[in-house]
């Protein structure tokens, strides 16, 4: 495990050499030579999803970020200390989170799960090369750890900071609450959410046979690279028009020639819990008929779109239901929802859902393939100015 070295408060108590700036030209250089060990050709092959996280870590982009912090009416600073507790089942959330609280000069300390997998592991390889030769504060002020439940740490860190990140479940959430602040700090939360899809039948139909692939392999990767638990993967699916059948019959086709060609498996104990959880499912009157074509992709018809089952089933587990316009999914989206995945939609269609929406739910409406995409807006909130602090001056 890598531990940057750490001692200091990022408060005002530390010392000169030790503060950090929003944007500062040593965290910029850290992050954007970190992103060229991911984006390397090995790396990539070996973890696709590290290199839409290298591409997010480019100077390109973090100049953006740190464009987004700035303010034409106030001064902006650091927010200080910030504690993140990321989720075990996403490898990579904890780098997005990390980086943009380090590119507003945060002292950061990042809960690393012990039960995270490979590319976390390819990650904390890459950050321990980097630092090597990175500017000795950002050892200083920067710091990786990993434990198991201890409650005595938690409660210590959650002290130290001015902003605690929490991801993970509700349940995971309410457990860290228990941990009190200092009465001048706040919590970030990223609880339970549920993402969608959306296939327009017209659309499918009025696309080439290389876009409809198109769409399939995106949608193969929004939904297989976390096995589905990720909270922006898609679940259910919602055919958006009349006489679907064929559409779905294609779309699934596809499906399952993507996720064979790309080499992805689902073993028998998640092919038994899945089989289980729909047959659950089924056993509420939610489903009407279900399909086991492979291990690696089950599809079920819903019996009405409220019956879309918020909850995980499994890997490669696409529940179906059809409606006639996007607007009849309006009435059936809640502040539990996060993306919401498409093809086949006119900009006009996907406005006027939105608008009808009016911030009930759903917070990212993106095209098949992006909805694992990190951005500096995420569930709602603009992240690089929640990682910072304004002073006003009036003269």
């Amino acid at each position: 495990m890598i531990t940057f070295r750490f001692g200091r408060e990022g408060d005002l108590t530390a010392p000169v050499e030790d503060r950090l700036a929003v944007g500062d030209e040593r965290v910029v250089d850290f992050l954007s030579r970190l992103a060229r060990k991911l984006l390397a050709p090995a790396v990539a092959r070996r973890h696709p999803e590290l290199g839409s996280l290298g591409y997010f870590l480019r100077p390109a982009e973090l100049h953006r970020a740190v464009s987004r912090m700035r303010r034409d009416d106030a001064l902006i600073f650091p927010r200080g200390n910030v504690f993140h507790i990321p989720p075990a089942n996403v490898d990579t959330i904890f780098v997005y989170s990390w980086a943009l609280s380090a590119l507003a000069g945060n002292h950061n300390v990042v809960r690393v799960s012990e039960r995270a997998a490979a590319a976390a592991d390819t990650i904390l390889g890459a950050l321990n090369e980097v630092l090597a030769g990175a500017d000795p504060v950002l050892g200083r002020t920067q710091r990786m750890i990993s434990y198991g439940r201890d409650d005595a740490v938690t409660a210590a860190l959650s002290q130290w900071c001015d902003l605690r990140v929490i991801w993970g479940g509700d349940a995971a959430v309410d457990a860290i609450r228990r941990h009190p602040l200092r009465p001048s700090a706040r919590d970030l939360t990223f609880p339970d959410r549920t993402s969608w899809a959306a296939l327009s039948a017209a659309g499918w139909r009025a696309a080439d046979p290389a876009a409809r692939r198109a769409a399939v392999v995106g949608f193969a990767n929004d939904a297989y690279w976390f096995d589905q638990a990720a909270c922006s993967s898609p679940r259910t699916v919602f055919l958006v028009g009349s006489g679907t059948d064929d559409v779905r019959a294609e779309f699934l086709s596809l499906l399952l020639e993507v996720v064979d060609q790309r080499g992805w498996t689902v073993d028998a104990a998640m092919a038994v819990e899945k089989r289980v959880n729909a047959y659950g499912l089924a056993a509420t009157g939610a489903v009407s008929a279900m399909e086991f074509p492979a291990n690696t992709v089950t599809a079920m018809s819903l019996a009405a779109v409220p019956d879309a089952p918020r909850r995980w089933i499994g890997a490669g587990a696409f529940p179906f239901a059809e409606v006639a316009s996007l607007l009849d999914l309006v009435p059936a989206m809640n502040r539990q929802d996060q993306t919401f995945s498409h093809f086949g939609f006119a900009p006009a269609e996907l406005h006027e859902f939105a608008t009808a929406l009016a911030g009930r739910g759903v917070d990212r409406i993106v095209p098949f393939g992006s909805a694992l995409t990190f951005g500096a807006i995420w569930d709602g909130y603009d992240l690089p100015r929640e990682f910072t602090r304004l002073t006003t001056v009036t003269p």
